[in-house]
This record gives C-alpha cells, sequence and structure tokens, in this order.
C-alpha cells in the first residue's frame, strides 16, 4: 500500500505525516488491518526496538473533584461508585508505588483530583517524592496534580520530579464541549510551564468520546507541535454515573488504527497505551504492543486494569521485553532536544459510528478499583 509505504519513510526520517495521510490511517479497511499494525510496527521498532517501558499510578487523592471534565468519574457530580479519600501520607504512598516497582515499573506516576495543586499541596507532594526516591533512588517520578501556578513546576522539580503529566485530551475545537471549568488553552498553558521547569512533558488524549477522525488527527498534530516526550493514549472507560456513560463507539480494530495514526505523527516519542485498554482492545492487547513502546502496570487511578503478571506474560509472549531501569527510553536525537518538524494539511472527516460487540456495550469489562491506594487490600502489581 503506498500511503503505508511513505508513512513508514517519513516515519524513520522522523517527518510529520499529512492531515490527509493521517485520516487516511483511521480510514482504512478491517482487511487492511494487520498491514497496518506491521507498517507502524517498523517505525516504533527503529526508535524503540522491541522495549517496553512500564509504569505504575498511585492515586494520591481520589475523587471530589471541582472541574466537570465529561469523561471523569472522579468530575463533579459523577455518581459512579469510586473510591473516595484524601491525600496518602508520604509512607502510604511509597509503599503503593514499591509494588509497582517491585512489578517492574520504571516509572511512578503521582496523581491526585482536583483542578491543581495549592502551594500546601506541592509541599506534600514534594515529601512524597522524596519518600519515594529514598526507598527507590532510580525510579522516575512523573507527577499529575491538574493546572500549574507559578513556581510550582520548579518546586516539583528541585524535589526530585522527573517529569509531569497533563493531558489534552481532546481537539482544541471540541475542548469546551467536554469541559466547562477550564479550557484547552489552560491544558497547554500547563504542559509549557513543565517544560520550561526542566520537567520532561507527557500529555496526550482520550479517544471514543464521540470525536471525529478530524478531531482526533487535530489533538495528535496539536500534541506533535507541543512536543512532550510521552504521549498517553486513552480509551474512554464509560462509568455509569458519568455524562458519557453510553459512550460506547471503539472497537479493537479502530483503537489500533488510532495508536498506528498517533505512532506515525509522533514516530520518535514514547506512546504509552494507557487507561481503557483492557475494556476496548481486550484479545487484541498484544498487538497493540507493535504500536506503542509503553503501558500501564497494573491497575488506574478509579477502575482496576489486567493482573499485573498477566501484563509481564502478554509482554513475553508477544516477543518484546521489559525496559530496565539501566536503559534510557528515548532516542538521544530527543535527548539532545531535537524537536519535530513537518507541515500540515487540512481535510475534514465525519464522525465514527458507535459500534458495540453484537450491538451490546461490554459493560462487563469497566471494574472500579477496590485495591490499592486508599483500601486495605494489596494493590496490583
Amino acid at each position: 500500500m503506498d500511503l503505508l509505504n511513505t508513512l513508514v519513510e517519513k516515519g524513520l526520517r522522523r517527518e510529520l505525516p499529512t492531515r490527509e495521510e493521517a485520516l487516511a490511517v483511521l480510514a482504512t479497511s478491517d482487511d487492511d488491518l494487520l498491514e497496518v499494525v506491521a507498517a507502524a510496527g517498523k517505525v516504533r521498532r527503529q526508535w524503540f526496538g522491541r522495549r517496553v517501558k512500564l509504569n505504575y499510578l498511585v492515586n494520591l487523592k481520589s475523587g471530589l473533584c471541582p472541574e466537570d471534565c465529561s469523561y471523569c468519574s472522579q468530575r463533579l457530580g459523577s455518581t459512579a461508585e469510586i473510591l473516595k479519600y484524601t491525600w496518602l501520607k508520604p509512607d502510604e504512598a511509597s509503599k503503593a508505588a514499591a509494588a509497582g516497582v517491585a512489578g517492574g515499573a520504571k516509572r511512578v506516576c503521582l496523581v491526585a483530583s482536583g483542578r491543581g495543586p495549592t502551594d500546601r499541596d506541592v509541599d506534600r507532594v514534594s515529601q512524597t517524592i522524596e519518600a519515594i526516591k529514598e526507598q527507590n533512588e532510580d525510579v522516575e517520578i512523573c507527577a499529575c496534580l491538574g493546572l500549574l501556578s507559578d513556581g510550582q513546576a520548579e518546586r516539583l522539580r528541585a524535589a526530585g520530579a522527573d517529569a509531569y503529566n497533563h493531558n489534552l485530551n481532546t481537539s482544541e475545537g471540541t475542548y469546551a464541549d467536554i469541559t466547562t471549568t477550564h479550557t484547552y488553552a489552560d491544558r497547554v498553558d500547563t504542559v509549557r510551564r513543565a517544560q520550561s521547569a526542566g520537567l520532561s512533558a507527557c500529555s496526550g488524549l482520550i479517544a471514543g468520546m464521540g470525536e471525529s477522525d478530524a478531531d482526533l488527527v487535530d489533538v495528535v498534530f496539536s500534541l506533535r507541535e507541543l512536543d512532550p516526550d510521552s504521549v498517553p493514549v486513552n480509551f474512554l472507560i464509560p462509568f455509569e454515573g458519568t455524562p458519557l456513560a453510553k459512550e460506547w463507539n471503539l472497537t479493537p480494530q479502530r483503537c489500533l488504527r488510532i495508536l498506528a495514526m498517533t505512532r506515525f505523527v509522533c514516530p520518535d516519542v514514547e506512546v504509552r497505551l494507557s487507561g481503557g485498554r483492557e475494556v476496548h482492545l481486550r484479545s487484541m492487547q498484544p498487538l497493540a504492543l507493535h504500536l506503542v513502546n509503553s503501558i500501564f502496570l497494573g491497575d488506574y487511578l478509579t477502575s482496576e486494569g489486567q493482573e499485573g503478571r498477566a501484563d509481564l506474560e502478554m509482554i513475553a509472549d508477544a516477543g518484546f521485553e521489559v525496559e530496565g531501569a539501566d536503559t534510557t527510553t528515548l532516542p538521544e536525537h530527543r535527548r539532545d532536544g531535537c524537536g519535530p518538524c513537518g507541515g500540515d494539511e487540512s481535510r475534514e472527516s465525519a464522525p465514527a459510528e458507535p459500534v458495540t460487540d453484537n450491538g451490546a456495550p461490554r459493560t462487563d469489562l469497566v471494574a472500579v478499583r477496590r485495591r490499592g491506594a486508599g483500601t486495605d487490600l494489596a494493590p496490583n502489581a
């Protein structure tokens, strides 16, 4: 297929595809799916070999968020029956993080619900970072605390944070349909604050919220321009009790096409398979490893994930290897500060039609987290 040959050549040169080419990937048929995966896999292997980086989430503060993000089970007005608790103490968070590190995680992601941290919250998280690094000196720490104010990114960096996550989530044109309590520009500003402070930027998207192909391309192109080091790709988990509970728009095949498009647009970036993979990719998760070079181990913030042992078995069975702590994730040219290049062309696309298995959404696969941080039960790692 000429399209795929062109995209592979561009990916190996780190050249930006055109919007038309990115949209064409999303429009490929299921008959062509394995060819799409194989092509994007060549780009993935060029920059990351067969390594898979493991990341582990620790939810420092769960629920009761004042923001109204429609996709989130922790949002204002959510009736999802999730765990709700206030800040974990540093030793509690360190213990939770240790479980992930013992399971093979190279990065621990510290997340707290809310619009953004107060200065006291930054102090609290700084103490947590120090407690974790005392026990695991080589572990990477990524903080995800919401919108940052002046000086907060610098303080997190000084405390030992390596990265900061703040996702764009969806296209600028549709952002106000998903969230009204802050803006798309607020999110971009926080990512730039993190970068300016010397933190490795982590910013991604959520697919499956009713967006069009054009929206998906828009947000991935925006991420390419923003140039984070890692791009998490989440697939909406339609929690009962949230406004998007009925949005079941994804098939395993569509998820793979979205991941492939992301890899072609962001060829040399850590693309992370994130929340919702078990719900939407299901038995086709191993194929996604040919597209991404990073996954979350075990559970997520408010939902349960695949068993940690099953994650490790999946990686080994698919012929990949867990990335060690002594290996640098990013290619050398990215570590030297070389950013993206390329142009942009525009084309619109019709919204994707909702699809389900045999006409019924797999609501049975949405499992609320009941173990790990905030509970007395052992974590999944």
